[in-house]
């Protein structure tokens, strides 16, 4: 991936963010870290106007990209090199792989890694490869292994088809009222299920070279595996689908060859629409990956321009150092630019730098007014949205639009009338997906069928979108940025369902960030600036978790293992991004001149390295609850700057520029709701 080209470093005459007259003199070192770290994120911006970071998973999509590849017969043996780097560095002691950093080891991306290794020509004799075939044996083998590496395992020979769940591709023409149908799940489920459904019809055997099969990772012969999937009565529901994947596999040998021939045709018709554009099917890397293998299989030409261009936007996710390389899942240049725009506008500066400017530009350039296929819920709502990725039009989302309008806000973007407008139609879209419990989710409406995360093919427990507090939080605090007050049904309704989510302990759940700290931040952002009362019960309760939680060093931490664990909630290392959003949610609820708050600023402070800004390891966002992590670069670089910003604004006596732009009482024009 070609990183983007950087503006001209801001020299040294230029004005600073908080002027020294602007401040008291005990704010001074907080005042020279937002103006040096202020600086350096300045001259991260590329010269379109986004800021991009790097966006890290695990090592499944770095084992997956050497494996699509031995499918193409495309494999680079330099990049292959770094990727083995990549791969040997991220491997635990005991021979493991683990889904992120400190975390403990994964049997689905310890497989996957031992296969990649393998096919790049590691050898298995060594050490590092003993022992990972020794965890993965003590772990059940590679039989052990989650849906979607059984399918990767299938592919290529390693097991077979029949202990993979059915999912036949008739499956495309399923009405939303059944049980189960393409509107009932996730973007991120339907373009991942959608061209695999082509790859199951087709369930292609790839060979491989001799040598390269790993078959030593299983306990059972694979050839006698049958049924991996166990009826149980501790789980019922999950039994049942288990049982109905065995009478289904049945009857799919007596669907007749004309109807699935109309399922497949129907199914790459959708794939090739949702890769059209430079993006990739879904802007995700398996999606990406899975719609490529379905067109190779239905034997289109190498010259195909969708095939082409999906694989080329998988090669945009490869991120190339000296020593090694790795694969990005997707890439988020939206998210990093609105935080960052947020991020700079609360350290103090000014909305008419060229920068700024250059940055709204480009956000209202990638604003999208075409209808995704979230509009099949909702057909008669207007567009008007963004995007996680560069591009990305069938599949917006409500964190980045809100996000998005948020940073405008704050840099005075509504004062344009065509911006205000534009920044009106986001909002009505918001505002018409909002969930009939009050809540939202990420990137459809009433996306809540979470019993089918019991079917087979869902065991990783993540198929719907259903409203989630972080999300929620962050359209009532758009909203009342936008001048609307409780008595505004939307934010009434999105109120009950926070107070209805909230855990006893006092925080709330984090879908999008690791994990109960993300969470409390977002909804105490979102009370707080509705100016809600601080001493109510449930706000308390919630300011005093995050107090309790604060670590001796004065930072805050939380470890991915408190999805599985939530006895572990709100504990672990501290890390810059999560002490920011402590910071952020006591300020939010008055905690100003609280002892937690100053000791969390002195945190910031004492870890300030200058060039990044702030070191940070260890992961602090979430693709799938306890499956799927990620490590934002950029969070350790704009988050920390934020709430130095919020904190020096309050202890100057000066509004935040989010509550300035509050206290102006701007209001739109009230949204229409479907």
């Amino acid at each position: 991936m070609n990183k983007p080209v950087p503006v001209t470093a801001i020299g040294a005459d230029q004005r600073l963010f908080v002027p020294e007259s602007d401040q008291p003199n005990e704010l001074g070192s907080v005042r020279d870290t937002i103006n040096k770290s202020g600086k350096d994120l300045l001259n991260l911006q590329a010269a379109e106007g986004y800021w991009l970071f790097e966006l890290e998973a695990d090592a499944t999509i770095p084992s997956e990209y050497v494996l699509l590849h031995e499918y193409f017969g495309s494999r680079d043996k330099n990049r292959e090199a770094h990727i083995q780097c990549y791969l040997l560095n991220r491997q635990l002691e005991d021979g493991s792989w683990p889904l992120y950093e400190q975390g403990p080891g994964n049997i689905s991306a310890t497989v996957k890694s031992y296969f990649a290794l393998k096919l790049i020509g590691y050898n298995t004799e060594s050490g590092q490869m003993l022992r990972a075939r020794q965890w993965i044996l003590g772990h059940g083998g590679a039989e052990s292994a989650n849906v979607f590496t059984r399918i990767t395992l299938a592919f290529f020979g390693q097991l077979p088809w029949r202990t993979v769940p059915a999912m036949p591709a008739e499956i495309i023409f399923l009405p939303d009222w059944w049980i189960f149908s393409l509107d009932k799940v996730s973007y991120w489920s339907r373009c991942v299920i959608v061209p695999l459904l082509i790859i199951l019809a087709y369930k292609p055997v790839h060979k491989l070279e001799s040598g390269k099969d790993i078959q030593e990772l299983f306990i059972v012969n694979p050839d006698e595996l049958k049924h991996i999937d166990k009826i149980s009565r501790k789980n019922m529901v999950k039994s049942f689908f288990y049982l109905f994947d065995r009478v289904l596999k049945y009857v799919l040998q007596f669907i007749p060859l004309s109807i699935r021939n109309k399922s497949l045709q129907k199914c790459e018709y959708w794939t090739r629409q949702h890769m059209q554009g430079v993006g990739g099917n879904g802007a995700i890397f398996p999606a990406m990956a899975n719609a490529v293998m379905a067109l190779k299989l239905t034997n289109c030409k190498d010259d195909d321009p969708d095939l082409m261009r999906g694989l080329n936007a998988i090669e945009d996710l490869v991120i190339e150092s000296e020593d090694a390389t790795y694969v990005q899942p997707c890439v988020s240049p939206i998210w990093d630019t609105c935080l960052t725009l947020s991020a700079l506008a609360e350290a103090g500066l000014d909305s008419e730098h060229k920068s700024i400017s250059q940055a709204i530009d480009w956000l209202f350039q990638k604003q999208i007014f075409v209808k995704g296929d979230w509009s099949r819920r909702v057909p008669t709502l207007e567009s008007g949205c963004w995007a996680f990725q560069f591009e990305n039009d069938f599949y917006p989302d409500i964190d980045d639009t809100s996000m998005v309008i948020m940073c405008l806000l704050r840099h005075d973007a509504h004062k344009n009338p065509e911006h205000l407008k534009r920044i009106n139609q986001a909002a009505n879209w918001v505002i018409g997906m909002q969930n009939s419990d009050g809540g939202w989710g990420a990137f459809d409406i009433n996306n809540h069928y979470e019993y089918l995360n019991n079917i087979p093919f869902a065991d990783h427990g993540a198929l719907v979108d259903p409203s989630t507090a972080d999300l929620t939080a962050r359209c009532i605090e758009m909203l009342t940025m936008l001048g609307y007050d409780r008595s505004f049904s939307p934010i009434a309704r999105g109120l009950e369902f926070l107070k209805h989510d909230q855990n006893d302990f006092g925080g709330w759940y984090g879908r999008w960030g690791v994990n109960y700290i993300y969470g409390t931040w977002s909804v105490l952002a979102a009370l707080g600036l509705m100016s809600e009362d601080p001493h109510q019960p449930y706000m308390r309760k919630a300011v005093h978790w995050l107090k309790s939680n604060q670590n001796a060093d004065g930072g805050w931490g939380e470890d991915c293992g408190s999805y599985d664990d939530i006895a572990l909630c709100g504990r672990g290392e501290s890390t810059p991004s999560q002490t920011a959003w402590a910071l952020l949610g006591l300020i939010a609820s008055g905690e100003i001149d609280s002892v937690g708050v100053s000791r969390g600023i002195e945190f910031l402070l004492k870890t300030y390295q200058s060039t990044p800004a702030w070191i940070e390891n260890l992961y602090t966002g979430t693709g799938f609850p306890r499956v799927f992590y990620l490590r934002y670069h950029g969070y350790s670089q704009y988050f920390p700057l934020w709430a130095l910003g919020m904190y020096h604004a309050a202890k100057s006596g000066r509004p935040s520029r989010q509550q300035a732009m509050l206290n102006e009482g701007i209001l739109t024009p009230t949204p229409s709701r479907n």
